[in-house]
Formats: C-alpha cells, structure tokens, sequence
C-alpha cells in the first residue's frame, strides 16, 4: 500500500509514522511527502529518511482548485492509496476530496467534536476543560467533522501549563497515529486479499 504523507510543520508526527512503517508495524511504503512550506523542517526529516519530498504553494496558483488538481495529479501519477495528514494546516478542496474520499485521514489535538481547527491544545487548556486528547479521523468537507476512527483522552492537571499539555498530547500522537494507521492498513489489506 502507497501512502503520501501531507505535512506544514515540524513533522513530529510524519516522523512517528515513518518510523513505523520503516520498523514494519505500518505494512506500508512512504511514497511520498507533500508540503506546502518549502522550509517546513519536516522536509529535512523526510529527506535525511530518503523519502522522496514534493513541496509547493497554494500561492503558485491562480486558484486553490489548480493547486490541488496538481497535487492530485502527483497523487494519481505515484498511484497513492491512503493519504496521511499529519500537521497539514490547510483544509482539504473537494478537488482532492472527491477522489480520496474514506482514503484521507487526519490528526487532531484534541477529543473531536469539542475543539476543533487550528488551535485545538490552546482552546482546552484556555476552556479549563479536566480532559483533552487525540482524534484520528477520516477528511470530510468540514473542518474536523469526519467520521472518527479511534480517541484517547488525556487528563489535563491543575499542575499543567499549556506546554506541558502539549508534549503530553504529542506523546499520545505518536503511539496512537502510527498504531492506528497499521490497524487500519492491515484490515485493508485483509479485505482486498479475501
């Protein structure tokens, strides 16, 4: 199975899942990462692990419907089954959607359907909410609306300061972004073989 990875940022959680997949828990190849920040490190990571790194702007574009036929077109070219986002910060056009609909999976920072979009870890702590956590979900039309396929909670103490919450909700990613992802793909894979 081929999986993009869409990334912005530090790539913390594309890292995780890289490794997983090069470990063999994710029964899976990294074909490709796509960002949208040329300087993002999460190319350096992709590069120093060999995985090939496409990366170009929406502002390249005359339209975000252009900018996301190219990148569909890169998709459709490399034959991607699963596209990953892992810290993708832009919402998804039905341009793409259309074609990887139920094949486009996201990660969200808190317990959807409380505290959606970009400031997830930010908007629980400043709620004064006791518990937070992880949502892995597929990509609809909405922002974090899609169908959730797994949760885990993660208890915000009196004792937590916004970055602490945050390497605590990191931690959780991690282990549950890469886990996820290898349960899924194995049952994929199950289905296609019966």
């Amino acid at each position: 199975m081929k999986l993009a990875v869409f990334a912005s940022g530090n790539g913390s959680n594309f890292q995780a899942i890289a490794e997983a997949v090069a470990a063999g828990i994710i029964d899976a190849e990294i074909t490709l990462l796509f960002c949208d920040k040329k300087d993002a490190y999460v190319v350096q990571r992709a590069k120093s692990m060999l995985i090939p790194v496409i990366s170009f702007s929406p502002n390249d574009f005359a339209s975000k419907a252009m900018y996301e036929a190219e990148i569909l077109h890169l998709l459709e070219e490399e034959q991607i089954d699963l596209v990953i986002l892992a810290g993708y910060m832009r919402i998804i056009g039905p341009t793409l959607l259309e074609v990887f609909s139920n094949r486009m999976i996201n990660i969200h920072p808190s317990l959807l359907p409380n505290f959606p979009g970009l400031h997830g870890i930010r908007d629980a702590f400043s709620a004064n909410v006791s518990e937070t956590g992880v949502t892995i979900h597929y990509v609809d039309d909405g922002v974090d609306t899609g169908p959730i396929i797994a949760q885990e909670k993660v208890e915000i103490k009196e004792t937590d300061s916004l970055d602490s919450l945050e390497k605590k909700i990191h931690k959780v990613e991690h282990k549950l972004y890469p886990n996820v992802l290898a349960k899924l793909i194995k049952n994929q894979q199950g289905e296609s073989h019966s």
